[in-house]
């Protein structure tokens, strides 16, 4: 009987010995699948709510090893299945209200960029330093997926699965793509020093190199993030400020909560006036300011006079300015505006949402759509136009950047408020639609990312909830439960100090781009030199 050689495509050293060749064979074929699928599980089970960010290491080892050495084919199809094994449960929730078919959609578009990325890191897995290359190729893809279709949906990107891990620090020296990196680089580190033990065991001997490169692509994300500590701060830079955020609740989760839209501005002004009695009774501190949600009055106040004269009843209750999340129309297009409402003056200043939701707040191809199913264009009758200006309120002397919910997960979003004079953020959002989901908790992380990465005190006022107050280091001092009316009362530190991660911008981003450039450019290479060797 003639014995199987084995193929050279195959992972090294953590190949399961299994016993005869006929049996072999189908296990062999089936067993890189399921890692994949596994591993992209498992990088979904380190994000919120849970508190397992270290799991995102041990998923990107699996990685490392299901594709190093394999063909090009093999790697797309295994990075497609880890794609969909992280994003399918990860974006559940975008099919909570209108069912399973755009879910799988955004998730088959999605997965495709994984699986690129997976060519990407199978190509650079036989360079010298292959960790480093591949952690670079991961976040490029990272930021192709943030910018396009559509404007971009950098949701599931890795940094956002790390608020509470011991990377964090990372965000304030290079944003959330030097956070990711060093995430991935150390998963990919961590395959490659079990690898070279194995190898060691095997063989009695490693080559030096190889064990240094291993050794470096674990410690020095660690010890990169533990001395970006220094970095970060919840000290008062420029005095500080007592903010109130409100939830008013809703009548009902859905999309149907926006029928009864005039009941949810009711349920604000009234949660505003409870608190406005707390405080003159005094068991509650009097705010300097007050934050309402994004969608807290979808009641145009400009158009329905009865509309502004609840928004002004409110802020003369309370005594103090607050910022409003309004849907407007102005000169025939819609916009998502947060209105700054003054008790004496009225409405002064306006923020028009930049990055609004494709699907969500606008239809892309909805010709297409319309004639795919007629209820997904009645979902968004007119598109919301964006707005052009970064949105910088001045309350009561304080300067509050303002990044509309969805807007959180875009890192020019969020990082322009600061460099246009932003003491602290707020990111009014709206989560009814989604229901009790792991949505809200996704979204509440990147609002954790961001206070790091910018180092201001960030505040999210949602109409369901989870409202949260979070310190310039990352940490929740105060959050609501969810779909109850409630209000939060806190003083705040206001900072003004730029961390490397603001100054830089996209600088980090476009230089780990080209490093993956880089090395992808030397694997092409290597590889037409090594054909052109043999003579194919």
């Amino acid at each position: 009987m003639t014995a199987t050689a084995p193929s050279t495509a195959e992972p090294d050293q953590l190949e399961p010995q299994l016993a005869p060749a006929s049996r072999r064979a189908p296990l062999l074929r089936l067993w890189p699948a399921a890692v994949a699928a596994l591993a992209g599980v498992l990088l979904y089970v380190s994000f919120p709510p849970r508190t397992l960010s270290w799991l995102a290491l041990p998923a990107f080892a699996l990685l490392g090893w299901v594709l190093r050495g394999r063909s090009w084919k093999a790697a797309l199809g295994l990075g497609y299945l880890f794609g969909l094994g992280f994003l399918l449960p990860l974006l559940v929730w975008t099919g909570v209200e209108v069912g399973s078919g755009p879910w799988l959609a955004l998730v088959a578009v999605e997965a495709v960029f994984v699986a690129l990325v997976a060519v990407g890191i199978t190509a650079v897995s036989k360079l010298p330093g292959w960790p480093l290359w591949a952690a670079a190729v991961w976040i490029a893809g990272e930021a192709a997926r943030a910018r396009v279709p559509f404007r971009g949906f950098p949701w599931g990107k890795i940094a956002f699965g790390q608020a509470d891990g011991v990377f964090l620090p990372l965000a304030a020296l290079g944003g959330t793509p030097v956070l990711g990196f060093g995430v991935v680089l150390c998963g990919f580190g961590l395959y490659e020093a079990v690898r070279q033990v194995l190898e060691w065991r095997r063989t009695g001997a490693v080559p030096r190199a190889a064990a240094v490169v291993a050794a470096l692509s674990v410690a020095v994300p660690v010890v990169g993030a533990l001395a970006a500590r220094m970095l970060v701060s919840d000290k008062a830079e420029d005095g500080t400020a007592t903010v109130a955020l409100i939830q008013g609740n809703v009548p009902r989760a859905g999309l149907d909560f926006n029928a009864q839209r005039r009941a949810v501005l009711d349920y604000h002004a009234r949660e505003t006036q409870r608190l406005a009695a707390q405080v003159k009774a005094g068991k509650m501190p009097q705010p300097d300011f007050v934050l309402w949600p994004e969608n807290s009055s979808d009641v145009d106040p400009f158009e329905y006079p009865d509309a502004a004269t609840v928004i002004e009843g409110a802020a003369k209750a309370i005594g103090v300015p607050i910022s409003v999340g309004g849907v407007v129309h102005r000169d025939g297009k819609l916009y998502n505006e947060q209105i700054l409402w003054d008790p004496a003056k009225g409405p002064t200043e306006t923020y028009d949402k930049r990055q609004v939701q494709p699907f969500g707040e606008y239809l892309p191809l909805r010709s297409v759509l319309a004639h795919i199913n007629k209820n997904w264009t009645t979902m968004v009758r007119q598109d919301f136009s964006r707005g052009s200006k970064p949105g910088v309120f001045t309350m009561d002397g304080a300067k509050v950047g303002l990044a509309t919910c969805y807007e959180a997960a875009f890192d020019w979003a969020v990082r322009d408020t600061v460099t246009h004079g932003a003491q602290m953020i707020s990111v009014p959002s709206n989560n009814a639609t989604f229901d009790r989901s792991e949505m809200t908790y996704q979204q509440l992380a990147m609002s954790r990312i961001r206070a790091v990465e910018h180092s201001r005190t960030v505040t999210v006022p949602v109409t369901s909830g989870v409202s949260a107050i979070i310190m310039p280091d990352g940490r929740i001092t105060q959050k609501t439960r969810m779909f109850v009316a409630d209000s939060l009362v806190q003083k705040v530190p206001l900072r003004s100090s730029k961390t490397p991660a603001t100054e830089l911008g996209i600088l980090p981003e476009m230089l780990l781009v080209l490093v993956a450039a880089g090395g992808l450019g030397w694997a092409i290479g290597a590889g037409m030199r090594g054909r052109r060797a043999g003579g194919v």
